[in-house]
């Protein structure tokens, strides 16, 4: 792995049970695999900011406003953002429970999709980090933000894949991102390597101020890209 400069930041994303975490400093990106939040911080505590893949804001009625807003601008692609439950749902042991605490509060269930993300929510929520540094972003505003000419297709498909690429591109060369992705163990699949990019990418535009925010902005509710 190359030597970082003190204005590195990280990109961080979910993948089967553990965290891609995408370092870049401006120009170069490198890639790493942890296997928990610990390490995620352990390994990204010299970073400016971190950008992360995961609601780092728990509603206790309702849904957020920055998922609203985000919602909103991606449009056709609203679906890829799954409402975060309210808090007291992280506390249920089976989905049938949460289902329940969360008819309770709202009035409605939440998703199976939501239920498996839990896991990474509770860990996140229960780890100790700066929030001025370490950030929620949402890698498909991230991209739409970056190339907003690009009709980006589902990133599961291969045109889906290259598009993001391509925008990445205009951040990262090319053949450092294939190095990268070459260079990491077989666990992560491709979008989660692109995913943990576009949030380092997020982090980077954050750390100099020209990030878009969706949400209150200082506040906690808040989604950056």
């Amino acid at each position: 792995m190359s030597s970082h400069t003190k204005n590195t930041v990280a990109g961080v994303d979910g993948a089967k049970g553990e965290w891609v975490v995408a370092l870049f400093d401006g120009t170069r990106m490198d890639w790493t695999v942890a296997g928990d939040v610990a390490a995620v911080l352990d390994s990204t505590h010299q970073c400016t900011t971190v950008g992360v893949d995961m609601p780092l804001h728990m509603p206790t009625s309702g849904y957020r406003t920055s998922e609203l807003a985000a919602k909103q601008f991606l449009g056709p692609a609203r679906s890829s953002i799954f409402h975060t439950p309210v808090a007291a749902v992280l506390d249920a042991e089976t989905y049938s429970d949460a289902c329940e605490i969360s008819r309770s509060v709202t009035g409605k269930a939440i998703s199976k999709q939501t239920w498996y993300l839990l896991a990474g929510v509770r860990a996140w929520r229960d780890a100790t980090f700066d929030v001025d540094r370490v950030v929620e972003v949402h890698p498909e505003c991230t991209f739409r933000s970056i190339a907003p000419t690009i009709r980006f297709a589902t990133k599961k498909s291969a045109r889906g894949a290259g598009q993001r690429l391509s925008a990445l591109a205009a951040w990262v060369d090319t053949a450092n991102i294939v190095d990268g992705l070459a260079a990491l163990p077989p666990g992560p699949v491709l979008d989660d390597a692109l995913d943990a990019a576009a949030a380092a990418v997020s982090a980077w535009r954050y750390s100099r101020d020209e990030h878009r925010v969706f949400g209150a902005g200082d506040d906690a509710d808040r989604i950056v890209a």
